[in-house]
């Protein structure tokens, strides 16, 4: 079985059309993607927002809606919309209509499912003595900090999935996913291993960052059988070497060799990638342990505040010198203004270690120049904006002992600060315990009709 997957995350940049028209040439039985991710923050999920433009996401659907329905093969897309909420998931379905009778398109089934979870259900396994366990050192769930919680997603298995496809549905529009499910889903159906399943899902989940030299967009091509997985990228620029997919396979994971999923892992310890083509390699031995208890992972984001950002620029060597005390005097101007609770002040310096904060080795070491992002967050919008305002301005005021003019240290992008999104956090990143795998994942499908003849 060929699958191709042609945008590591539709939507989020377009996918690039010459590749992806390469990888329908090639006959592919599955057009794949996974268009989610937890990487753009807690922003969108908690305010049930996209990322990504519309129109952006609307040109891929389009593009892989017509090929699939074209070569009369599955289309499969994972996390609706960049964060897989019940709304996404709807816009999604929404969009797969009005392209359908756009096109003209002869009916197809169209499935779908939700993975928004009501905070009751978490709340009722914490209070039944069933643990919801914190990922990545994070304490096990309370009832505190679920009610600090605006929305939460599950992240699906291949279950579903699987469910649709045994449905018959031609288009599947999933909620919030598991990345490797949405194209293990497709083979576990056609009956191929979980091991060669899951592995197949892992590599082409990122499209073309499984190949290189670097290319985003481009569409990579999958090939599963029982024993072997090989990928070939379709870009005429790119190749998939040894090195690209081998990394590619240990790329996001605490663990580089296990890929957790819902009801097992992918143990990719023993792999052996082999280089059988120039664009094309071969992987093997890999293994999948079944898990004893079937565990979902969820998200949850809850709200912080309104929020605003300021933009200072600093040239001046004494003033980079002592940029630590020049944010502390503007954050001790805050306190004096608004005391020393209810607001946040947030300080990236870009120059010195604005990306990576106290990790970054070459924190002693800043540049000529910095830009100093500064993010205020509280309660209400003219408090969140008065909150920048002042740790914005108050750098270009702040006392230094051997400063002798009156023209300050500080320039200013923009005189004002801008409004942003509201601020989020993530509030849950753990697994609960299910029964039955698809009791979070309610499907429904209809067949889609424009009047054109089947």
């Amino acid at each position: 079985m060929t699958v191709i997957s042609p945008n590591g995350h539709p939507g989020f940049a377009p996918l690039k059309n010459g590749s992806f028209q390469l990888g329908v040439a090639a006959a592919p039985d599955i057009i794949a993607a996974d268009s989610g991710s937890d990487d753009i923050g807690p922003g969108p999920l908690g305010n049930d927002t996209c990322a990504s433009p519309r129109a952006w996401q609307e040109h891929d659907l389009e593009l892989m809606l017509l090929a699939a329905r074209e070569k009369n093969v599955p289309m499969i897309i994972g996390s609706a919309g960049d964060t897989g909420t019940n709304s996404r998931v709807d816009m999604y379905v929404q969009i797969i209509r009005d392209l359908a009778a756009k096109h003209g398109l002869a009916p197809f089934r169209l499935g779908w499912f939700y993975s928004e979870v009501d905070p009751e259900r978490v709340r009722a396994s914490i209070r039944a003595g069933s643990a919801v366990q914190g990922l990545d050192a994070r304490a096990d769930l309370t009832e505190d900090e679920l009610d600090a919680t605006d929305r939460i997603v599950a992240m699906a298995g291949v279950h579903p999935f699987l469910k649709l496809l045994e449905d018959g549905c031609d288009v599947i529009i999933g909620g919030r996913s598991s990345d490797s499910a949405i194209f293990a889903a497709p083979a576990l159906h056609r009956g191929f291993p979980e091991a060669q399943a899951y592995y197949l899902g892992k590599v082409l989940e990122c499209a073309s960052f499984c190949a290189e030299p670097y290319g985003a967009k481009e569409t990579v091509l999958g090939e599963i059988t029982r024993d072997w997985v090989d990928v070939t990228a379709m870009s005429p620029e790119q190749r998939c070497t040894i090195a690209s997919v081998a990394g590619h396979a240990m790329y996001e994971r605490s663990n580089p060799f296990h890929e957790f999923v819902a009801g097992g892992m992918l143990d990719m310890t023993d792999c052996h990638y082999d280089q059988i083509a120039d664009k094309t390699t071969r992987v093997t031995g890999m293994k999948f342990v079944p898990a004893t208890e079937i565990r979902v992972k969820l998200e949850g984001s809850g709200k912080v505040g309104e929020r605003f950002v300021g933009m200072a620029g600093i040239r001046d060597p004494y003033t980079i010198a002592n940029v630590d005390a020049v944010i502390e005097w503007a954050r001790q101007q805050t306190r004096d203004r608004f005391g020393d609770e209810g607001w946040e002040l947030h300080y990236n310096v870009f120059g010195r270690n604005g990306v990576m904060g106290d990790m970054d080795p070459m924190r002693d070491k800043p540049g000529h120049e910095l830009c100093v992002v500064v993010q205020g967050v509280a309660p209400t919008l003219e408090m969140a904006e008065e909150v920048a305002m002042t740790g914005t301005r108050q750098l270009f005021y702040a006392r230094l002992p051997d400063v002798k003019g009156t023209a300050g240290g500080v320039s200013f992008v923009l005189d004002e600060v801008m409004r942003a999104s509201p601020a989020y956090r993530w509030t849950l990143n753990h697994t609960m315990a299910v029964r039955d795998p698809l009791e979070l994942f309610p499907t429904h499908s209809e067949i889609v009709t424009t009047g054109a003849a089947a």
